[in-house]
């Protein structure tokens, strides 16, 4: 649908966001309504750290690129959140039509928000790492919180990425339900299952050999515990100590964290089982090798990396409590993982798993198809319904 101006073309759209490309999920989402709102001939601003070459040739959109202070997003939120209310209020000013899009506290301006996580449900920390690293994050989710509590409740309207992040957001940060919107993140259609070429040659690329399992965990590793990767480790480590568990970990993701996992995959004598990518931007190449994707989150508002692996063709075992597994249809509660700490539960499940591949991978082909049918431009198309019922007043 198109959105005009009370002058009758096109209403501009600001978008705030820490970056507009295709690495990283939320940034993939941004950058997907961009793309939807060029389509349909809005003019666009967009404010943030990194912009795909896309956006920076496109005759409608203007882009104001934010530098990161000392590469911290924390210290260059200042700079972001200043730099998208200028640009907020002068679009506005030129034009009362003006829709803006901020990302839960990176910018106070009071339209609409698009919420990805919610502190209030796991503030940032780090159990580990060294002394000036576990005061910084004490500090910084000290100062996150207050500004979240203070910033959110003032959105006009707030879109958030699932039903578990709106409750959080009325339960924990005090929004009014009647002004939270669930919808769901959208896939590119490029995501799609993995073609026996593609599965050879990733995993030429990794090293495998041979047809043994491959369990995939796509996520950072830093000091902070919250995707879990401890828990699948302990499980691992029990599972490698049977003869009849044959698979292979491909671990995808980087952080302060990993190069200390390594250390400890040595120490315990099984590099040839764990494979430690660090940070790749070739997630669909892990995917394509992969048999099954491992997700043991203790908060994840949503869960891109499963939805991912499962329109790649991949089975996914993920925490309940997570965004994405609401989603799941009552046939695959097998694949949910009640506890998120819980490593001897997590190893039965994946032996259960072992002992039924094609089965398993047979069974999640309704739920792939599902899941692929909801766009990022059927997601872009409801925000824009979202904002369009939105009253709107000039900020």
């Amino acid at each position: 649908m198109r959105v005009r101006s009370k002058a009758g073309t096109n209403a501009p759209w600001v978008l705030v966001a820490g970056g507009f490309h295709q690495e990283g999920g939320m940034d993939r989402l941004n950058a997907a309504l961009a793309r939807y709102l060029v389509a349909e001939g809005a003019p666009v601003h967009l404010v943030g750290y990194r912009v795909d070459e896309e956006f920076a040739t496109a005759a409608a959109v203007r882009n104001y690129p934010i530098n990161k202070t000392a590469g911290s997003f924390f210290l260059g939120q200042a700079r972001l959140d200043r730099k998208g209310r200028a640009v907020a209020a002068e679009v506005t000013a030129a034009d009362p039509a003006t829709r803006v899009v901020v990302n839960g506290i990176n910018c106070a301006w009071p339209d609409i928000n698009w919420v990805h996580f919610v502190n209030q449900a796991w503030p940032a920390r780090a159990d580990h790492g060294p002394l000036w690293l576990r005061v910084k994050s004490r500090l910084e989710a000290r100062l996150t919180l207050r500004r979240e509590q203070w910033l959110l409740p003032r959105a006009r309207m707030l879109i958030a990425n699932s039903e578990c992040t709106a409750r959080d957001l009325v339960r924990l940060v005090g929004v009014a339900e009647d002004r939270v919107v669930t919808v769901y993140p959208g896939i590119d259609e490029s995501w799609g299952p993995a073609t026996p070429a593609e599965r050879l040659a990733a995993r030429a690329w990794l090293g495998i050999e041979d047809e043994r399992p491959v369990v995939a965990f796509v996520g950072a590793l830093g000091h902070d515990p919250r995707k879990g990767f401890d828990t699948l480790w302990a499980a691992w480590q029990r599972l490698c100590e049977r003869r009849d568990w044959t698979a292979t970990l491909i671990v995808a993701g980087g952080g302060r964290a990993v190069d200390g996992w390594r250390r400890i995959i040595a120490r315990r004598g099984l590099e040839a089982r764990v494979k430690m990518l660090g940070f790749t931007a070739r997630i669909p190449e892990v995917l394509a090798a992969a048999d099954l994707l491992v997700s043991p989150a203790r908060y994840e508002p949503y869960g891109p990396n499963v939805h991912e692996a499962i329109c790649r063709g991949v089975p996914a075992m993920v925490t309940a409590a997570t965004g994405v597994a609401e989603r799941y249809p009552a046939a695959l509660a097998d694949m949910l993982i009640p506890d998120a700490e819980d490593a001897a539960a997590l190893a039965a499940r994946l032996l259960a798993w072992s002992t039924n591949i094609a089965v398993v991978k047979e069974r999640f082909a309704p739920f792939r198809r599902f899941l692929a049918s909801w766009t990022t431009a059927a997601m872009a198309s409801q925000i824009v319904a979202v904002a369009a019922r939105t009253r709107k007043k000039s900020a």
